[in-house]
């Protein structure tokens, strides 16, 4: 096998990172969007006098201030969603508003039950670089509370040396959590969301929106896409209600606006699926796992329409044998297009694998590799998890793969892999 140089550096799971989430109370049976509950605790503020009102906003300042930013206008805005929501109109002053803003508000541990399963792509800005190194965007699946999971990112650079500088967490995380939501009753539609112009995408979340996702968005699958107007981001993952799954595609230009939207077709009631980061044949091309044991490619002439492909890759050897996946979008390369694969065995082993398909036609297998690329070392087994190595995309750096992959479903490891001793090993 290929010589891996396993990086020293591995993030984990972190309860002290948390956001400021709102509180839902649900309303009444039979009411539209009214609960006697939370009209009792508006009421509540709404006759208390000022002082302590204001007794009360600071003791919730003095409990939550150093720990998140810009409290005070969180609380205002989630207080005009609530009003909004329940369809009142009162007259109060700001202190009241706050106070009842953070009545419906809670604290959020987003990343407290496991960090896992991360994509990478090349950063919008690669300026200031020495010769031979990459700033990279890398998104990270944080599972928190309630195993509602959450997407997460990190910026760095990868020196030409191969050695890898993660930019600092900033000492706030901020939610994304103000979208322009989908009418009452449609469930189908996209939602565009921005980052605040001042927060770092390194402590930016973006947590659920919509009634499909309300359980989690989870294995985003970033890709650089080329799409004949310029480079544009797009990440397919899976959106889970509690009850349901489907896919979903997230599109960016530069990481601040992000629109979230559901795609159509039979496809999409699967997992896993990952997008090419260009056209082929004049199509759109993704590869997925249609049948939950086999890898599928699928063509479509609608970016947002995805319907049934057919199977390329199926288990050969037996670390493969109950079933395979994609481990994100195909890698082009001179020689093809190189796609990391999953692979499970005996005990539920989770590995990562490699194919090379054909460049003009990815439905042939050129050549794929006998034995795992990662698999769970005894130190990486334990976890929430066990058992498991996964990743959801790697870029290649001259030729050099980097990998961030995750651990047991618990941390994150980096690794790189010489694509010429990768491709040799292929049979």
């Amino acid at each position: 096998m290929p010589k891996i140089h396993h990086l020293p550096l591995r993030l984990s799971s972190d309860p002290t990172r948390v956001v400021i989430r709102p509180f839902h109370i649900a309303p009444d049976p039979g009411s539209i969007g009214q609960s006697k509950r939370a009209l009792r605790i508006i009421d509540a503020v709404a006759h208390m006098d000022m002082r302590t009102c204001q007794a009360e906003l600071a003791l919730v300042g003095q409990d939550f201030e150093t720990r998140h930013w810009q409290t005070r206008a969180i609380f205002m805005a989630r207080y005009r969603q609530v009003m909004a929501e329940m369809g009142l109109n009162l007259k109060l002053r700001d202190g009241q508003k706050e106070l009842i803003g953070a009545f419906f508000c809670h604290e959020y541990s987003y990343a407290a039950a496991a960090l896992m399963n991360p994509s990478i792509v090349p950063h919008v800005d690669q300026t200031g670089l020495t010769p031979g190194s990459a700033r990279f965007i890398m998104s990270l699946r944080a599972v928190g509370e309630g195993h509602i999971s959450s997407i997460a990112f990190r910026e760095g650079i990868l020196t030409a040396e191969g050695r890898l500088d993660l930019m600092p967490e900033p000492p706030f995380a901020t939610a994304i959590d103000h979208a322009d939501p989908c009418p009452p009753g449609i469930n189908n539609c996209a939602v565009v969301a921005h980052r605040h112009p001042e927060a770092s995408l390194s402590g930016t979340v973006i947590f659920p929106f919509t009634d499909a996702q309300r359980n989690g968005l989870e294995d985003l699958r970033l890709v650089l896409f080329d799409d004949g107007e310029g480079p544009v981001y797009r990440g397919t993952y899976t959106a889970y209600s509690g009850s349901g799954i489907r896919s979903e595609l997230l599109t960016t230009h530069d990481f601040r606006e992000f629109r979230l939207e559901p795609f159509t077709g039979s496809a999409a009631r699967n997992k896993g699926m990952a997008l090419f980061p260009r056209k082929v044949g004049g199509q759109y091309a993704m590869i997925g796992r249609q049948d939950g044991e086999n890898i599928f490619l699928i063509r479509s002439h609608d970016l947002m329409h995805w319907d049934e492909g057919i199977q390329i890759i199926s288990p050969q050897q037996p670390w493969e044998l109950v079933q395979m996946g994609n481990c994100g979008s195909p890698i082009e390369l001179d020689e093809g297009w190189l796609l990391l694969t999953h692979g499970v065995g005996a005990m539920r082993k989770y590995s990562i694998g490699a194919v090379l398909l054909d460049k003009d036609d990815p439905s042939k297998v050129i050549r794929r590799l006998v034995s795992p690329l990662v698999s769970p070392a005894d130190e990486d087994r334990e976890g929430y998890v066990p058992n498991v190595v996964y990743t959801c995309g790697a870029m290649v750096c001259g030729r050099k793969l980097f990998m961030p992959y995750g651990v047991a479903d618990s941390s994150v490891a980096f690794c790189l892999v010489d694509v010429d001793e990768l491709l040799a090993e292929m049979a």
